[in-house]
């Protein structure tokens, strides 16, 4: 009963039909993952994608935690001995987080109040008193409350007004109208702290010290550098509303026409409004703001970490890699085609040393004696002058294609556990260098080795709520290895425990059976491997690839659990599936139709034969060269109106950043991006992409640099 209820709730809030979520909530809760749940069951959630299902697991999760709350709730006022059925049935039938606290709020156990005290002095009868507002004199009431602790009438008035206050503060339509006025009318204002204005690290929040606008309006990274700067003690950020038509709003709820009782009602309203109702309400919005903000910056991260996992590989090439350097030398490793240290070194071809011939012929020599097809630039300090000098050797068509490749995080690499693993006796340059090189070959299994935060392509990302950041970037990279597919007898431990249903521990069995016994011949000697069950088998076995297998389907993404079906489509048209894999006259002659049965439907036969078309084939696009432009090296370089070539670096909410050479990059406004209303900045550009831009604004003192995309 309770699982149909979070099945109506999920289709409901996501738009989905019923028996889909009911599908996909099944296979979650047998612990399935999401990437295999969307490529190879797609009959039992109706073909939903990764981002769906991920909804559906979400919104789950919160049901399960709006349950538990409920649990605690119901508990909590039964103990106190004020449950009554109609209380609980409220609580049962609500599924929204605020209405439920809001429910919760008057039984809540809180700190000795105001109202509280003035209870225990034996004040509420006067209260309700007050409220009925049939006394003509108050004070006469008050008199009849006189005690050792109540020794005025002031005194007993005071307290009946403070639990008038606390009883409009609690209540759940005050509450719902003074929400209503932050949702349509909440300005959110920032001001400095003028004893922090002159500091250096001011100057970075200059346009936040006295801003305001609509809470409504206010993007999340703006909101995100207000509260920054306000958690760095620069700025006081405040969320307010019409004060005085809330508080007249409220007075109409409860002021029922005028006289002495009626002044105090008035009174007691005002006062729970300033000091209980409107702090409350600010805050709930302050922390809900901040959750949408760091919502979408977790977006913008996830979405740009995708990007730069999925950047196009070089594939399996002989590379030199360079980090480049002025005083401490460029460092120079040369790697073999699966990424193995063959040698390295450093050399000086810049000043302050400037052993510009000594280092040329180093590097003509490791061309020559590692046979290197690429040579792999970081775009660090001292890049574009390494890879000038690298081009100045370049002697006939068979010189090594030249990349600049981003080195974000390769210093976290290189000083890591992993890397140390990896390269025990060297230090970490060299590791930094390694790190670059392999980045060229295959960015993806390069880059799962780094903490996704030190990567460099987040907003914000050490503001935001950590627990969610780490669990959507985990999830992205698993999305992408698993997208890709991983080599069985080339990846390491650190790729293969992103594979879906592996893990740590069962990546780091894989490598240590392949390293005993050899490569893998087949995917169903995975099963050999310990602690790799059934279960841990079904989940990962599409995702990983045996090139030159025996059996062809072990390169491809097609599932071992279906081998039968293309064995019997082999079959049926008179050859091997190697041939079957080959001849496209022959799979074009297949009516996928007649190998419909109560397990396989047509979307998983259509998956089998595009994948049949493509065997193993690689999703992301190929790699290009690129050049910045020649004579602009430095932000006193440009001018209004030059077009350049750029890369993009990053990609925000609000535009995107784009390296056009300079030790600076320039930023691309959303606005600025096409000659139309652009609302993602994703739907334009991506990251690496090789853009044009123009200057149109160039703010050396603050290092701002303003480019456009705009013909």
């Amino acid at each position: 009963m309770e699982m149909n209820i979070y099945v109506k709730l999920i289709a409901n809030r996501l738009g989905l039909q019923e028996h889909n979520v009911a599908g996909t909530l099944a296979l979650l809760n047998e612990g399935c993952t999401i990437p295999f749940i969307s490529r190879y069951r797609k009959e039992r959630t109706g073909g939903l994608d990764e981002v769906q299902i991920g909804a559906i697991s979400e919104q789950f999760d919160r049901l399960k935690e709006i349950e538990r709350r409920k649990e605690t709730i119901t508990k909590t006022i039964s103990e106190l001995g004020k449950m009554t059925p109609e209380l609980e049935r409220r609580i049962n039938l609500c599924w929204d987080t605020t209405e439920l606290e809001d429910i919760y709020l008057p039984y809540k156990p809180k700190r000795r109040t105001r109202a509280q005290v003035a209870r225990e002095q034996g004040l509420e009868p006067l209260a309700m008193l007050l409220l009925s507002q049939r006394e003509r004199e108050p004070e006469e009431a008050a008199l009849r409350y006189i005690t050792d602790e109540v020794t005025s009438v002031a005194q007993a008035l005071q307290g009946a007004m403070d639990i008038i206050a606390e009883m409009m503060s609690e209540d759940e339509r005050s509450r719902q109208q003074v929400r209503q006025s932050f949702r349509r009318s909440g300005v959110i204002t920032s001001k400095v702290v003028k004893s922090k204005a002159e500091t250096d690290n001011a100057a970075k929040y200059r346009d936040y010290f006295d801003w305001q606008e609509p809470l409504k309006r206010c993007s999340s990274h703006r909101l995100l550098a207000m509260r920054r700067g306000e958690s760095e003690g620069i700025l006081r950020v405040n969320i307010k509303t019409d004060d005085e038509e809330c508080s007249e709003r409220l007075k109409r709820n409860y002021v029922k026409g005028s006289g002495p009782c009626q002044q105090l009602v008035a009174q007691a309203v005002e006062d729970g409004y300033k000091r209980l109702l409107e702090p409350s309400i600010e805050t709930e919005f302050a922390n809900k703001s901040k959750e949408q903000a760091d919502e979408e910056a977790i977006h913008v991260f996830a979405e740009n970490l995708r990007q730069l996992l999925l950047d196009a590989p070089l594939g399996q090439k002989r590379v030199m890699g360079i980090d480049p350097g002025f005083r401490t030398g460029c460092k120079v490793v040369c790697l073999d085609a699966q990424g193995n240290l063959l040698h390295h070194e450093a050399i000086f071809p810049h000043p302050p040393i400037n052993r510009l011939m000594q280092a040329s012929v180093h590097i003509q020599q490791m061309i020559k004696d590692y046979q290197i097809e690429a040579i792999a630039i970081g775009n660090g300090t001292a890049s574009r002058e390494t890879k000038a000098f690298i081009e100045g050797l370049k002697k006939g068509e068979d010189f090594p294609s030249v990349f600049v490749v981003s080195e974000e995080g390769a210093s976290v690499y290189s000083a890591s556990k992993v890397a140390r693993e990896e390269f025990p006796d060297e230090d970490v340059t060299v590791r930094g260098a390694v790190s670059i090189g392999r980045r060229l070959m295959d960015p993806l299994a390069e880059l799962v080795k780094i903490d996704p935060k030190s990567i460099g392509v987040g907003q914000y990302q050490h503001d935001v709520d950590q627990t969610k950041l780490k669990q959507q970037l985990d999830q992205t990279v698993m999305s992408c290895v698993n997208l890709v597919g991983v080599n069985l007898n080339t990846a390491s431990s650190h790729l293969l425990q992103y594979v879906s249903g592996l893990g740590p521990t069962l990546a780091k069995n894989i490598v240590d059976y392949r390293r005993e016994h050899g490569a893998f011949t087949s995917r169903s000697q995975l099963k050999k491997v310990p602690r790799l069950g059934p279960a841990a088998f079904e989940q990962c076995a599409g995702f990983l690839r045996i090139p030159n297998s025996e059996n062809p389907l072990d390169n491809s993404a097609v599932h071992p659990e279906r081998y039968a079906i293309v064995e019997l489509m082999a079959k049926n048209q008179g050859c091997t599936v190697a041939e079957l894999i080959s001849n496209k006259e022959m799979r074009e002659r297949i009516d996928i139709k007649k190998y419909v049965n109560s397990e396989v439907g047509l979307p998983t036969l259509t998956d089998i034969m595009k994948e049949l078309e493509k065997p193993g084939r690689d999703p992301r696009e190929q790699l290009e060269e690129f050049e910045f432009a020649k004579g602009i090296e430095t932000v006193e370089d440009l001018e209004e109106g030059m077009e350049l070539p750029g890369i993009v670096t990053n990609i925000t909410n609000f535009g995107a950043f784009v390296d056009i050479g300079v030790h600076q990059d320039g930023l691309v406004h959303i606005s600025q991006l096409a000659n139309k209303y652009v609302k993602d900045p994703n739907t334009v550009v991506k990251l690496h992409q090789h853009v044009w831009v123009k200057v149109i604004g160039v703010d050396r003192r603050r290092g701002r640099i303003s480019l456009s995309m705009r013909s």
